[in-house]
């Protein structure tokens, strides 16, 4: 992703202190180790964000991001301190590949005091069971991380899958891989989806998992009418200080004061 200038002012500064797509000057000090249960101001800038969601995002104060191998190159210290409170790290994908940066990125994000979770991508060419199994074997549990997630959307770019099966199909799909993620884990999942993904497939059928929805243009209570949610990825083109890449921006939905008693409640025991 090529950085873009900032288009508005206005939403990097309802974010926080008006910190700026740079984040604060350190002077070359690092930042202070910040305590994991302390919620940091979100000092995030955006290279392209929506005007729309600038007066939603002012009633969310927990911020977060998720990330992949694109990011290649993140100072967590710096990234805690500027509003990184949890983050979702990619872990897998199907029954066969795991992502590059995913144990560098989990081991500094615990070290800096971030609450971290990680996220295994569906791939529609294998069979939930086995696509599970790689997942359990590729991150271990661990007491106060945040639930696993699970990434549901279509693949149409995939070079190997981009089948679109039955919507009933893909429910009984995410049914089993819910079941099994909660046993293994102690925790239900968290489950990721698009807007068309979460349109076509119906996934308001599903329960006993908390969602987590992107919406980029809108509120999601304007878009997954009557759907409740935990967190919503409200931006694709964040730039966080401390990481070099755009990156994607999360919030949960609820004061810090309901994050603490979620992460007390959800949290893998």
């Amino acid at each position: 992703m090529t950085p873009k200038p900032f288009a508005l002012t206005a939403l990097i500064c309802l974010l926080a202190a008006c910190g700026g797509g740079g984040g604060r000057d350190t002077g070359g000090q690092a930042p202070a180790a910040v305590p994991a249960a302390q919620v940091t101001e979100a000092r995030f800038g955006d290279a392209d964000p929506h005007p729309a969601i600038a007066g939603p995002l002012r009633s969310h104060k927990v911020h977060g991001i998720d990330l992949a191998r694109f990011q290649t190159a993140v100072d967590w210290p710096t990234a805690r301190a500027n509003g990184v409170n949890f983050a979702f790290i990619k872990a897998t994908e199907g029954g066969d590949r795991v992502d590059e940066m995913f144990a560098s990125h989990w081991r500094g994000a615990a070290r800096a005091g971030v609450r971290r979770g990680a996220y295994h991508f569906f791939y529609h060419c294998r069979a939930p069971e086995e696509q599970a199994a790689w997942f359990f074997r590729n991150v271990p549990r661990q007491s106060g991380d945040l639930p696993p997630v699970i990434d549901m959307e279509w693949t149409p770019t995939s070079p190997t899958c981009t089948i679109r099966r039955p919507a009933e199909e893909i429910r009984a799909d995410a049914r089993v891989l819910i079941r099994l993620f909660t046993e293994h884990y102690g925790t239900a999942p968290i489950l990721y989806t698009t807007v068309d993904f979460y349109q076509e497939n119906h996934l308001w059928h599903l329960d006993g998992v908390d969602f987590w929805l992107r919406s980029v243009a809108a509120h999601p209570s304007d878009i997954y009418v009557g759907q409740h949610w935990k967190f919503w990825q409200y931006s694709s083109t964040g730039r966080v200080p401390g990481i070099a890449e755009e990156t994607d921006l999360n919030v949960f939905d609820g004061t810090p004061a309901q994050w603490a008693d979620w992460l007390a409640r959800r949290a893998q025991p």
